[in-house]
């Protein structure tokens, strides 16, 4: 399956992915990209979709067209659709994989203890509904 526009896949009860994603929201000024959390119907099939583990909540992940990307490429790629200078962080796509991601990999294997953790998924606003695919 195509996905018609950019989905972002996050952990839905960090407050790191959060934030990133309220981050997203309010950079994303033509509003194309769409969210699911990894906990959730539609993020769960979109895993299983492109072959990806559905109990590894430890990756931001993002579905554009055919393809997925995952940890640094996927927030990289993702910054390509931000306003502003933004996009310009995609340059850092220039630095081998292997060092993006480990920086990545840190931040993910620490973000409960440095940023902390909801019970539940966040629930977005009315207003922001139709960017939220479950």
């Amino acid at each position: 399956m195509n996905t018609e526009y950019p989905v972002v896949l996050f952990d839905g009860v960090c407050n790191l992915c959060n934030r990133s994603v309220q981050f997203i929201i309010k950079r994303d000024k033509q509003k194309k990209i769409r969210f699911a959390s990894l906990q959730g119907k539609k993020g769960q099939a979109l895993l299983q979709q492109f072959s990806l583990p559905v109990n590894n909540l430890n990756s931001f992940v993002l579905a554009e067209g055919d393809k997925v990307y995952r940890r640094s490429s996927a927030a990289l790629r993702v910054a390509r659709h931000l306003g502003g200078g933004w996009k310009l962080l995609y340059g850092f796509m220039i630095v081998p994989p292997f060092i993006r991601d480990a920086v990545y990999t840190l931040i993910a294997q620490n973000r409960y203890r440095w940023f902390g953790k909801r019970e539940e998924c966040m629930v977005p606003a009315p207003e922001l509904k139709d960017r939220f695919l479950d």
